[in-house]
């Protein structure tokens, strides 16, 4: 197995002396789920958004697939993809012109591009509504264009803020299955969860993090060993 994503002793710092994540260390190898679990607040948002190159940080490294994120950030840019919490798409422009944008960023084939865009739509159930404009779509169908944009460039890494807030069960069903087919061709997903039934369910590793710092981590047996994963989080985090 080969290490997709590496975060060596991360920290971050806002005003001062106050750490939003102090330490931070994990591992997610290629094929795994990996849920990064903890309250509000926790450092899951701030973590993500360093691992993806949208936040600098002070202390530690992250790689991608052996790429530093600090020092070669297009390298790994071309083989990740970011879902936030409340994706900010382009109002003005239907659902098809911005996926079509999107694959013409990674440079893709428009015949694979196309392939692409027609199969997770249909998936999607978005298919019909890829002509509107996205100022028009609820927050649902802006999340499933999201998604679809994330997934056109078959990223070895796909990183996603709470992902399943905001869509219907079909819908969190069917990223499932996607989630689940991308890590039998070789990706790995790491998202950021307060859903605990679905992180046990979903994920083969997690890591709970609480005030910054990773408090347990590890394979999803060896974190619960056979105690529900919500037992094992109110534990960990009430001590």
């Amino acid at each position: 197995m080969s290490n997709i994503l590496e975060v060596r002793n991360y920290s971050q710092s806002y005003g001062g002396d106050i750490k939003a994540c102090d330490d931070v260390s994990l591992t997610v190898e290629s094929g795994d789920i990996f849920g990064f679990i903890g309250h509000n607040g926790a450092g899951k948002s701030t973590t993500i958004r360093a691992v993806v190159g949208v936040l600098d940080f002070d202390e530690g490294e992250i790689l991608i697939d052996g790429h530093s994120v600090k020092k070669e950030p297009m390298e790994c840019k071309k083989i990740t993809a970011y879902i936030p919490d409340n994706p900010d798409l382009y109002d003005n422009l239907t659902g098809i012109q911005y996926l079509r944008f999107v694959a013409d960023v990674y440079e893709m084939d428009p015949s694979e591009r196309d392939a692409k865009i027609s199969k997770y739509a249909d998936m999607l159930e978005i298919t019909d509504a890829l002509g509107d404009l996205i100022g028009s779509y609820s927050h649902g169908m802006k999340q499933k264009v999201a998604i679809i944009s994330a997934l056109i460039h078959s990223p070895k890494l796909l990183v996603l803020d709470e992902p399943f807030v905001g869509l219907d069960p079909k819908a969190s069903f069917t990223l499932k299955e996607i989630m689940h087919e991308m890590c039998e061709n070789g990706s790995s997903v790491f998202f950021s969860t307060h859903v605990l039934d679905v992180a046990e369910k979903l994920c083969n590793k997690a890591a709970i993090i609480k005030k910054g710092k990773i408090i347990a981590s590890g394979t999803m047996e060896e974190l619960t060993g056979g105690q529900s994963l919500e037992s094992v989080f109110l534990e960990a985090v009430n001590e």
